[in-house]
């Protein structure tokens, strides 16, 4: 197979004119090729508003044993012989388990980990928290309309974890020698997204057909022989002589297991108080607070393309950061094309925001977080006293500022527009961007939300990124808070094989620590998932 990188294209080609410059390239006809895979596609917008997409292609002759004889005659670094890597599950192992392994959680981690393993014949169980998705879904509406929160069944519990209600973005940084990556993806096309996602640059599937996956990856599993049990509030784990042999749910059923994996999410904060208390270890680790901010997605458009979008492009995406003058990040995070601002709060009394998009990507704002690096030296005076190196101070932190949150609002999302925020005033109306939100609003001065650090280094960013995006620091604006909910601000530590120091419990995904995303915590549950069968012959 052949491998060609830096195939330029414009962006209204057609799919034979890939095929054609392939060919072109490689000095053959295109009736010579059997086979064309794209592999990558990105957009150069160096030069916009003249625009193009860029390929990566991998190309068989209809004559293999050509292919080696066509590469001698070309000078050209960006084409070469390639072998495709395919991922797979390691062979079973040979102890043997009495009982199916338990996960907790039904996130990207949770589900991916419990695909694997039903595959492979150990039946799991699984233990979800909140509702399906169907279920959750009318929750999390009536919560938007009518203010009516479940603690269990919301935003952040239910069947998808957290990332159900997002963009469903699916880039990650993680360096991948496996294949886990692309196997995430074509599991995803398996179950029902766009083939699109396995060669494009920024993929995302949109929060109205990811539910739709997550069902269908749910009935796989049942399929196979696994369970999925809803309504299952994981409340105890009992542990002896430093095993984990069963775990206890809300209503005391007792659930006898040998490997317990723990893919809880991001906001199981009372989970992580109860594993605290039984032993096992944990360490507070940085992570990133901040707002949300509304542009029209047309202006954002026309400042990273250079023009309106259309169609086939879709809506821009951007991406900034800046290290202000105190040393702090400040970046953004989960940006949004087309999107809302959602309240995604999961306790009485306080209050979060999120990013949303559908599928289409058609609202009329772009939003994204702007977050400012916290380390657990700014959250210590929120450790409890009593506990040496207190890991559960970044929970502790998170709930002052959401509590703060709450007030601010009455309950609603409080909103202020940014030229306000940068002189400390309430504000009194909209100007031109009219926000999109899911969920009641109010103003409010969010300055009395943040610690003055974090404020101050918002301000100082904002200037540099009005640099960066023309319009990007315009006064109307529109900010929302509080944006806590970005990632876990604990780590259960891990060994190599994937165990807590405490046997039998295989902390994993984004709430311990291990992943930032759908994508990296999806690439996790498969990284347990073949530590678990390496390991026991299947059930």
């Amino acid at each position: 197979m052949i491998r060609i990188n830096q195939l330029k294209l414009p962006l209204n080609h057609t799919p034979e004119r890939i095929k054609g410059e392939a060919a072109g390239r490689l000095g053959i006809s295109p009736g010579e090729i059997a086979q064309m895979h794209i592999r990558r596609q990105s957009l150069d917008a160096r030069k916009k508003p003249e625009l193009f997409y860029v390929y990566t292609v991998d190309v068989s002759l209809k004559e293999t044993a050509r292919e080696g004889r066509v590469l001698k005659r070309i000078r050209d670094k960006n084409v070469s012989l390639c072998e495709e890597k395919t991922y797979s599950l390691p062979k079973p192992g040979e102890r043997v388990m009495s009982c199916p392994p338990v996960i907790v959680g039904t996130g990207p981690a949770g589900l991916f980990c419990g695909l694997a393993l039903a595959r492979a014949g150990y039946r799991p169980i699984l233990l979800e928290r909140g509702e399906d998705a169907d279920t959750r879904t009318a929750r999390v509406e009536q919560f938007w309309e009518k203010g009516i929160l479940d603690p269990e069944c919301n935003v952040q519990f239910g069947e998808g974890g957290a990332g159900t209600f997002s963009d469903g973005k699916l880039n990650t940084l993680v360096k991948d020698a496996c294949g886990r990556n692309h196997a995430v993806l074509r599991i995803l096309t398996e179950f029902g997204a766009d083939p699109a996602i396995l060669y494009q640059h920024k993929p995302h599937i949109g929060t109205d057909v990811l539910r739709g996956i997550v069902k269908a990856i749910r009935r796989e599993i049942v399929r196979l022989g696994g369970e999925v049990r809803f309504g299952a509030r994981m409340a105890d784990v009992e542990i002896k002589e430093g095993r984990a042999e069963a775990v206890r749910l809300d209503g005391g059923e007792r659930i006898p297991t040998q490997a317990l994996v723990l893919a809880l999410g991001h906001s199981a904060r009372d989970t992580f108080a109860m594993l605290w208390e039984r032993g096992i270890p944990m360490e507070a680790k940085a992570f990133a607070m901040g707002l949300r901010i509304q542009h029209p997605q047309r202006m954002i458009d026309i400042s990273q393309y250079g023009r309106e979008a259309w169609a086939d492009l879709g809506p821009a995406s951007y991406k900034v950061t800046r290290q202000v003058s105190t040393g702090r990040g400040v970046y953004s995070f989960c940006m949004c094309p087309g999107g809302y601002v959602v309240n995604a709060s999961s306790e009485p009394g306080r209050l979060a925001v999120n990013g949303m998009s559908y599928h289409d990507r058609a609202g009329e704002n772009a939003n994204s977080a702007l977050i400012v690096t916290v380390t657990p030296e700014d959250f210590r005076a929120f450790a409890d006293r009593d506990r040496e190196r207190d890991p559960l101070a970044g929970i502790a932190f998170q709930r002052e500022l959401e509590a703060r949150a709450f007030r601010l609002g009455g309950g609603r999302i409080p909103v202020q527009l940014w030229g306000d925020f940068s002189r400390d005033g309430i504000s009194q109306g909209l100007g031109e961007v009219r926000p999109a939100f899911k969920g009641e609003w109010a103003f409010g001065n969010l300055r009395e939300i943040l610690p003055g650090y974090m404020s101050a280094s918002l301000a100082e960013a904002m200037e540099a990124f009005g640099h960066m995006i023309k319009g990007f620091d315009r006064p109307d604006a529109v900010l929302a808070g509080v944006e806590s909910r970005t990632s876990s601000p604990v780590r259960i530590p891990r060994d190599a094989y994937m165990e807590s120091s405490v046997k039998g419990i295989f902390p994993c995904g984004e709430g311990a620590g291990y992943a930032g995303g759908i994508t990296s915590a999806a690439m996790d549950g498969l990284k347990t998932a073949e530590e678990l069968i390496g390991r026991y012959a299947p059930f």
